[in-house]
C-alpha cells in the first residue's frame, strides 16, 4: 500500500511539472511571436582619395668646436634647403624654421679633466604645401639636398594627409547603409520574411590608410598621398 501511495505521488509531482513547463513553454513561445523580429547585420564603404595636404619635416645638424662655425654651417645648410624647394616651384612662405637645439659635448681625459669640447646646432624646418604633385616630386628629388651638402637626420621625412573627410562622410554612410540593407535582405530571403525600417543604428569609425597597404618606410618618406577610406555600420532592421 505505502509504495502504491509513493509511486502515485511521483505521478502527480510529474504531472504538475509536465503542466507547468507547458505552460512556461507557451509562454515563451507567445513572447516570442509577440516581439518584433530583427536582424542586425553590418554594412561597409570603401572609397580611394588622394591627399590634399603634404608636411615634410626638416631636421639637420652641424657639430665644430665652436658654435660660432656650428651656427654657420647650420645657416650654409638653410640657405641650400631654401634654394632646392625654390628651384622646384614652391614659394617661399611654404618652408618655415619650426626648431632650434644646441648642445655640447665634452671631451675628457683619464683624469677628468676637460681636453676638448664640440658643439652640435640641430635646426628644423618644415614645408607645408597643398600641392601635392609638387610634394611628390621633391621627395623624389630629395637626394639633391645631399649633394648640396645637406646630410638629413632621421626622422626626416614626408608625410600626407586627407583633410576633407567630412565632404565624404555623408555619401559614405549611405553607402554603407545600402551595403548592410541588401545583406538583411538576402537573410530576409532566406528565411521566408521581408526587411522593415531600421531598428538601430551604430556608425564605426572612419579610418584612413594607405591605397596599396603600405605606408612607405623608404629614407625620407613616411608615408603616400594616395589613400583607402574605410567605414563599417551596424544596423538592426525590423523583419515583417
Amino acid at each position: 500500500m505505502g509504495a502504491r501511495t509513493s509511486a502515485l505521488s511521483v505521478a502527480a509531482i510529474l504531472a504538475v511539472g509536465f503542466v507547468g513547463g507547458s505552460y512556461l513553454l507557451g509562454e515563451g513561445l507567445h513572447r516570442l511571436k509577440g516581439a518584433d523580429p530583427s536582424v542586425t547585420v553590418r554594412g561597409v564603404a570603401e572609397r580611394e582619395v588622394v591627399a590634399d595636404l603634404a608636411t615634410w619635416t626638416i631636421s639637420y645638424a652641424a657639430t665644430a668646436p665652436d658654435l660660432a662655425s656650428a651656427q654657420a654651417s647650420v645657416d650654409r645648410d638653410s640657405q641650400e634647403i631654401r634654394a632646392f624647394f625654390a628651384g622646384l616651384g614652391f614659394p617661399a612662405d611654404a618652408l618655415q624654421p619650426t626648431g632650434v637645439n644646441v648642445s655640447t659635448n665634452k671631451e675628457r681625459d683619464s683624469n677628468g679633466a676637460v681636453v676638448a669640447t664640440t658643439f652640435t646646432v640641430n635646426q628644423r624646418m618644415a614645408l607645408r604645401t597643398n600641392d601635392i604633385k609638387r610634394a611628390e616630386s621633391a621627395v623624389r628629388r630629395q637626394f639633391d639636398l645631399v649633394r648640396r651638402g645637406v646630410m638629413l637626420e632621421e626622422g626626416s621625412g614626408m608625410a600626407y594627409t586627407f583633410t576633407r573627410l567630412n565632404t565624404i562622410k555623408p555619401d559614405m554612410i549611405a553607402e554603407a547603409t545600402r551595403d548592410a540593407r541588401k545583406g538583411a535582405e538576402q537573410f530576409a530571403k532566406d528565411s521566408g520574411t521581408g526587411v522593415g525600417g531600421i531598428r538601430s543604428a551604430t556608425q564605426g569609425y572612419f579610418e584612413v590608410t594607405a591605397r596599396d597597404g603600405d605606408s612607405g618606410g623608404g629614407w625620407g618618406v613616411s608615408d603616400t598621398p594616395y589613400k583607402k577610406v574605410r567605414v563599417v555600420t551596424t544596423i538592426d532592421f525590423f523583419l515583417r
